[in-house]
């Protein structure tokens, strides 16, 4: 069974026993989400889509901690009047562990 929910604005598709990362949560590691945000769930080749969400499916997930991604480099740069700044960012996420996908 699949789903696709959405999370801070952003869709993941997901299926139980799958680790996704999300943006930033508040949520302790260890804790349990429970995502109702359901856009569409697929089974067997019955999917059902909603309008705009699925009522009464959820998707129980457990977060394994948090964590940072890659380095990005920001340049900028103005010719001719010696301005250059470098600054970077790391993107906060965290990763869920997707334990069940509940029907309605």
């Amino acid at each position: 069974m699949h789903a696709v929910v959405e999370i801070a604005g952003k869709q993941y598709k997901v299926a139980a026993g799958e680790v996704i990362e999300v943006d930033r949560l508040d949520v302790a590691q260890g804790g349990t989400v429970e995502l109702e945000k359901v856009l569409l769930l697929a089974d067997d080749g019955k999917v059902t889509v909603g309008t705009p969400t699925v009522e009464g499916a959820k998707v129980m997930a457990t977060s394994l901690g948090e964590g940072k991604g890659k380095k990005v480099i920001v340049l900028k740069y103005k010719p001719k009047v010696r301005y250059r700044k470098k600054t970077g960012h790391r993107q906060l996420y965290t990763r869920l562990s997707i334990d069940k996908i509940v029907e309605p």
